[in-house]
């Protein structure tokens, strides 16, 4: 037990110190910008009064270090400041951005753990039969196409019975929250799910003909049993992996998904910041993104440290 904390401690020292390293990256790559940031933000046509009123706003006029310290304190305070663009806080918004994505997120990231593990395990076991072949052939259809030709499929197939752009809040109604949800997860979940389904399959495959299942076998064991004890338990270790991964291929996958289906959510907030040059709001959004990241990169350790007892025993 104190070996599985001491691990668990070393992993979450890892991801505060990888996200303080991020924040110095974003904050050093605003820095670096060319031209004035100011001046980026008023656009070319501002007056020198105009820009020297939001260098001071900003605290721009303040060394580098400073700057950062504040910026950095602020954030652990839950303040990301205030964008120029809007004139509003950030935080509020960010949260309320951020909660519309983590559903889109998490009902993919659901979907794609569920049918994808479901349908390798399934492969696996008709292995070089048609239906493994077609799961197959589906799975390189998937891997090929880009989200942004998904969503546009889809729009072009279901415009009329399900809604193609925007959101409407849960307090609306169950099913118009829902309608507004299905072609946007399914536009994620597609292209995840191939490779997640692959590997399932080729872990799935290998953990069949390994000694320990074959020994299962011969002791009687129902095959039901076999598949899910023995095989599935350690076919699922570079599949949470893999699941894990493509956490990252999710962060920048929702960007371009928001923008197709006008859904409101962190990555069009994200893109909207950079083409109005809200350097605070781009500071803010690129941080949010890196964090979460890192928080999957960590959960999928944990995931990984629970199902391999070997790690634990170590």
């Amino acid at each position: 037990m104190r070996s599985v904390l001491r691990q668990v401690a070393i992993r979450a020292l890892w991801a505060i110190a990888t996200l303080i390293f991020t924040s110095i990256l974003v904050f050093t790559a605003t820095q670096l910008m060319p031209g004035n940031v100011a001046q980026l933000i008023l656009g070319q046509f501002a007056s020198p009064e105009a820009i020297t009123a939001l260098e001071v706003r900003l605290g721009l006029d303040r060394p580098a270090i400073v700057q950062f310290g504040s910026w950095f304190g602020g954030i652990i305070r839950g303040d990301f400041g205030v964008s120029p663009r809007m004139e509003v806080p950030i935080a509020p918004i960010l949260i309320q951005r951020l909660g519309h994505s983590l559903v889109l997120a998490g009902l993919s990231l659901c979907l794609v753990a569920l049918i994808g593990i479901t349908l390798g395990t399934i492969a696996a076991l008709r292995r070089g039969r048609a239906l493994d072949r077609v799961l197959t052939g589906a799975s390189l259809v998937g891997i090929s196409m880009p989200e942004f030709v998904t969503g546009s499929l889809l729009i072009l197939f279901f415009a009329g019975i399900l809604p193609v752009s925007g959101f409407a809040p849960p307090q609306e109604g169950l099913w118009r929250w829902l309608s507004h949800l299905v072609l946007p997860v399914l536009s994620l979940t597609f292209i995840m799910l191939a490779h997640v389904m692959r590997t399932a399959r080729v872990s799935m495959i290998e953990a069949l003909g390994s000694p320990y299942v074959r020994t299962a076998v011969l002791k009687g064991l129902p095959k039901r049993t076999v598949v899910l004890k023995h095989a599935l338990r350690n076919a699922l270790l570079p599949t949470v992996t893999v699941i894990g991964i493509n956490v990252g291929y999710l962060i920048g996958g929702v960007v371009v998904v928001e923008l197709v289906f006008s859904y409101p959510g962190l990555g069009r907030l994200t893109v909207f910041a950079v083409q109005n040059r809200d350097i605070p709001l781009i500071q803010a959004c690129t941080l949010t993104m890196a964090g979460i990241y890192i928080l999957a990169s960590f959960t999928t350790d944990m995931i990984y440290l629970a199902l391999n007892p070997r790690l634990r025993a170590e």
